[in-house]
């Protein structure tokens, strides 16, 4: 007889009607707690399905938005150097040899995760949750507390309470806490029947409260979605083995091996037991199996199962509707329970450490209230019912990788009046504004929570949560959705260099010991700004980091991401040091090589789950590979900032006369291959020209500092160098072009937010809106809105690099062109130009499309309709075939397109 079965393809499922007792609830239980929380998310998620551990790996599906692998996706560790031109050798073992420490830290990653999905999805477990079972579930990670619990409005500020139970059900070994919130019981109402009875409390219909038994239930799938012969109950399959035993040795079987007769061979008894099955004497239809014996040592048997029974049963969808049918509406629940924490309770997280007892804001906390009247931080407990939730109404819109035009804005500043504007008045007033002045992109600063106003919002406390002085998620959730309604893209600044040093309300000292989420010593404190600073390489804190990229994406829906200031987290000295353009400063023993793996391991997650997204760096010391894929040894970004732009017209208003201006030097630094080369993100004005006791370019040019203008001829040089700024940074931009909100309409004062030095004053922290109907600020606005429409017709920014045709310094003229495009550009402050030749390639006819000298640009339209249409001549100038002949105004600039070819 076989010693044992190799059961292969099973066509039989079976069931117990006794799936659901009471002891089950405790192995599940221990099996969540006993393992890390990844493997206790992967339960949880599918409570009605087995886990994925429990799944061949071969069957698990891949994360949405992964793509197959193609030849580009090989790595390379210095992949990008040749491409760029780098032939150091120390850089390239430098990046050798972080590729190496990269799978290291990805392997201890992956050794507490399944991939980077499961690492960036902490939020799901983290923090305050609702769970189906009429409770609430509350997870925090702070390794070193020796107790923990929840206190609030909700028990009266208890310490004792709610607390985590003592072993694995309440702290594992990670240093995760773990504490439940029962539901109140109201009077009168009688405890579940099932422990697992489930609630749906985010529809308002009772879906399911029809009465149904479990037992009930159960007959209805057996009648409905099995067929018959598919389900065998526990009873069944004892008598399946009784009949099996019947059929071997009749009614009247032996009993001992003493009674036991001669047993025939396999082959006859076989082929006696296929005859009966064909008979089908019981009427029964049975699935159809055939054994074969393969002559291995004890006589093991395949047993191979009938494939159309098989697949029948493997197309089968999972019976979860029956499930859901047992699951309860909101308004059993409101009939049955008080919530064990209410919708707007605060709360606080509370610790015994070492040294001694602590409250603290949750890490993981979606609502936080920093400074309330002057009273202790704490966390909002938000869970608004149906009817208060956002209900998205408008689709993503596609997000393009070429010619962003990019509005930068404060929400707290963004009102006229001296006050912290909110949300909704954003929502109502500016983005109306932008989508008027041709932007398709907002880049929101200040949005994370955090307890300084005067830090712009760059000291953020709560990672999770929205800045309560704008209002509430289900406001922001409200502007993002309105902007993707106007074709608006939506980025927000995420600032995971530092963080706020705050104990109360951030994650300083967070669990009393120095480090939980920071470096220990001085490395965690940054040189100059007084925040405390990351510790990358560990695997809890980049599960913190990537889940809270994950959040703002999958929660709010934006569509990018600015990284702050990384010069302070890729250097141990925050980037605070003399840059010589040497390579050794970028692979000597100040770079953090964890700050560089985290900022890998975001992109690569954020691009892998979502293929639309787009990543911004603010790297002030330009690491090499930036925007190099990190395949090929790069960091990963779409874009960079480009700061040495802003700086170089800074320079020149503030200290270069205006016939001193170099435009050779302007238009070298303007016109660099390695901007076009990396996907720089060009601007003028962003808020830092604005902030922290800076000036505005416009308030610099209005305030004649010299003194040696009449006003109106101070305002004409005004309007003049700044449309002749703008059209020019804006046209050799790489694929982005970025402005502050105000600039557009040269807002004329500085952003001064409120601080001890101007006693708290608001009156700087606004924007003076109102002046867009005064002449000087409507013809700023109205060059710059056409601006925006020009490359939105003619794909400026998603063209290659400008072809300089001339530059003169003596004449202070400038010429380029891209594609049928061509730009002109007199800097001179007196001398205007009459049928001055610029060489270009091709013969036709040129039609001025853009014209800064335009009076209703505050020019005085020095040329003439008749003079809108030139026409080429076979002059060779500037090394090109043709030339054309034009008018310069001075301190103007023109746009030409070709509209007609001339085959010569």
């Amino acid at each position: 007889m076989p010693q044992c079965l190799n059961l292969a393809n099973p066509a039989i499922s079976l069931t117990s009607n006794s799936s659901f007792s009471q002891p089950w609830r405790h192995t599940t239980t221990s099996i969540c707690f006993s393992t890390h929380p990844s493997r206790l998310k992967r339960i949880w998620k599918g409570r009605c399905c087995c886990s994925a551990q429990e799944q061949p790996a071969k069957t698990r599906s891949k994360s949405p938005g992964k793509k197959e692998k193609t030849e580009s996706d090989k790595v390379d560790p210095v992949g990008f150097l040749s491409k760029v031109g780098i032939t150091d050798r120390t850089f390239a073992q430098f990046l050798r040899e972080r590729h190496k420490a990269y799978k290291d830290q990805r392997f201890e990653l992956y050794s507490r995760f399944i991939d980077l999905k499961e690492a960036s999805s902490g939020y799901e477990l983290m923090g305050m949750h609702r769970h189906r079972q009429h409770r609430v579930d509350y997870m925090e990670w702070a390794p070193g507390a020796r107790y923990c619990s929840l206190i609030g409005d909700f028990n009266q500020w208890s310490p004792t309470e709610n607390s985590a139970r003592e072993g694995h059900l309440g702290h594992d070994d990670f240093g995760y806490w773990f504490i439940i919130l029962e539901d109140i019981l109201r009077e009168g109402q009688e405890p579940e029947e099932h422990y697992f009875q489930e609630y749906n409390y985010i529809d308002d219909y009772d879906k399911g409260d029809s009465g149904i038994t479990l037992d009930e239930l159960l007959k209805k799938s057996h009648d409905e979605y099995w067929e018959p012969g598919e389900v065998l109950s526990r009873e069944a399959r004892l008598e399946m083995v009784a009949k099996l035993y019947e059929q071997f040795f009749g009614p009247n079987g032996p009993e001992t091996w003493e009674e036991l007769e001669e047993i025939k061979p396999p082959e006859e008894r076989y082929k006696e037991w296929m005859e009966k099955q064909k008979g089908g004497s019981d009427g029964e239809k049975k699935p159809n199996y055939e054994v074969i014996d393969k002559g291995q040592k004890f006589d093991i048997l395949g047993i191979v199962g009938d494939p159309v029974s098989a697949e029948k049963i493997k197309m089968k969808k999972p019976p979860i509707a029956y499930w859901v049918e047992l699951r309860k509406g909101r308004k059993a629940w409101m009939e049955k329970y008080f919530p064990a924490i209410r919708h707007g309770d605060r709360y606080r997280v509370y610790f015994n450490t070492p040294e001694g007892a602590l409250e603290r804001v949750p890490a993981w906390a979606t609502y936080v209230l920093p400074d309330s009247e002057g009273q202790q931080s704490c966390a909002i407990h938000w869970e608004p019912p149906p009817e208060e939730m956002y209900k998205w109404r408008h689709t993503k819109p596609k997000v393009p990788k070429t010619s962003l035009r990019i509005y930068e804005c404060h929400v707290g500043v963004s009102g006229s009046e001296p006050k912290v504007a909110s949300f909704n008045e954003f929502t109502s007033k500016v983005l109306p504004h932008v989508k008027d002045a041709g932007y398709n992109a907002i880049q929101l600063i200040g949005v994370v929570e955090h307890k300084d106003y005067s830090s712009v919002g760059y000291k953020v406390t709560n990672f999770f949560a929205v800045s309560s002085r704008f209002g509430t998620p289900e406001d922001f959730k409200k502007l993002v959705d309105e902007a993707h309604g106007l074709g608006i893209l939506v980025f927000m600044d995420i600032v995971h260099s530092y963080a706020s040093a705050d104990e109360l309300v951030g994650l300083s000292l967070f669990d009393g010991s120095n480090d939980c989420y920071f470096h220990t010593g001085k490395r965690g404190h940054h040189k100059y700004w007084g925040t405390r600073i990351f510790k990358h390489g560990d695997v809890d804190v980049l599960h913190f980091l990537l889940s809270n990229l994950k959040w703002w994406v999958t929660e709010y829906q934006v569509d990018g991401f600015r990284f702050h200031s990384l010069a302070s987290m890729m250097y141990t000295h925050n980037g605070f040091s003399t840059f010589t353009g040497s390579l050794e400063e970028y692979c000597n023993q100040y770079v953090d090589k964890d700050a560089l793996i985290y900022l890998i391991l975001a992109n690569e997650m954020l691009h892998d789950l979502h293929p639309d997204i787009i990543t911004i760096a603010e790297d002030a010391t330009y690491y090499p590979g930036l925007c190099e894929p990190t395949t090929k040894g790069g960091l990963g970004f779409d874009f960079w900032v480009n700061l040495t732009i802003p700086e170089m017209w800074l320079w020149h208003l503030e200290n270069a006369p205006d016939k001193e201006w170099s435009v050779t030097k302007i238009i070298s630094l303007l016109v660099n291959n390695q901007t076009y080369k990396s996907n720089s993100i060009s601007y003028v004005e962003n808020h830092s020209q604005s902030i922290s006791g800076a000036k505005s370019f416009a308030e610099i040019l209005l305030s004649n500092a010299r003194g040696d203008l009449n006003p109106s001829d101070n305002t004409f040089r005004a309007t003049s160098l700044l449309k002749i700024i703008k059209l020019i940074t804006f046209t050799t931009s790489g694929c982005a072009y970025l402005n502050f909100m105000g600039n557009e309409f040269a807002h004329p004062k500085r952003v001064e937010f409120p601080m001890s030095s101007n006693n708290h004053s608001l009156a700087l922290a606004c924007r003076q809106w109102e002046l867009l109907n005064e002449e000087f600020h409507k013809f700023i606005f109205s060059f710059d809105k056409d601006m925006m429409r020009l490359d939105a017709a003619e794909k400026i920014l998603a063209r290659s690099a400008p072809t300089v045709h001339h530059c003169n310094d003596s004449t202070m003229v400038v010429a380029y062109s891209r594609g049928p495009l061509v730009f002109l550009f007199n800097l001179h402050p007196e001398s205007s130009y009459e049928l001055y030749c610029i060489g270009v390639e091709e013969a036709g006819e040129y039609q001025l499309i853009l014209n800064s000298d335009e009076t209703r640009y505050g020019g005085h339209g020095r040329i003439g309709s008749d003079k809108y249409i030139r026409r080429t001549s076979d002059k060779r100038v500037d090394g090109h075939r043709h030339s054309l002949g034009v008018t310069l105004p001075s301190r103007s600039a023109q746009v030409y397109k070709l509209v007609r070819i001339l085959r010569v």
